[in-house]
């Protein structure tokens, strides 16, 4: 270190190191918050996927068609509700649920019906039913869409020829669905 007279300071032997220029670096935060959102995205997919594989054990426990959920009540008979009358099953644990019920029982019960998780396992649901596989998933549909998606999944479920073999069948196909999106996002 050598001291330099005219100014009193310091001056070190190595030249201090140089910024990248602006573009570099604008270019760098770009690259880091497109992995941020990529990880975001994948972390998402593996919980939509492991959310499916609770739903499909909710239903192999007690499917229910025309009602969301089920329960037993004090008799001990089982009594289906609709999003009407959910209230009566406060405090009981779910006995079975619809396809619809089924996600939403396994995102964490009705608290988290709104959540993201649930919210992306039904527009992922839905795809999988309705969609074309060759087009990307509409994660945020309008809120009027996404309802119009979740009757459309309710009505499914509803049909008098369907069977628990079948929601369970969809249910694991959308968690292929869901790791070929994560595959895909990977590569």
């Amino acid at each position: 270190m050598t001291l330099d007279l005219m100014t009193a300071r310091p001056r070190y032997a190595q030249p201090a190191e140089r910024r990248p220029p602006w573009r570099e670096r604008m270019r760098e935060r770009r690259r880091l918050a497109h992995q941020d959102r990529l990880a975001a995205h994948l972390a998402e997919l593996h919980r939509i996927r492991a959310l499916v594989a609770g739903a499909r054990a909710v239903v192999r426990s007690g499917w229910v068609q025309d009602g969301w959920f089920a329960y037993r009540d004090e008799q001990g008979q089982q009594r289906a509700v609709t999003a009407q009358n959910v209230q009566r099953m406060e405090g009981r644990p779910v006995t079975g649920a619809c396809l619809v019920g089924a996600i939403v029982q396994a995102g964490g019960g009705l608290a988290a019906v709104h959540s993201q998780p649930v919210q992306r396992a039904l527009d992922l649901t839905w795809h999988t039913l309705y969609g074309d596989e060759r087009e990307r998933v509409r994660w945020c549909p309008a809120p009027s869409v996404r309802t119009a998606h979740v009757r459309d999944l309710t009505r499914w479920n509803d049909d008098p020829d369907r069977s628990p073999r079948e929601v369970t069948a969809l249910l694991h196909t959308v968690e292929r669905a869901a790791a070929t999106e994560i595959e895909r996002l990977r590569a």
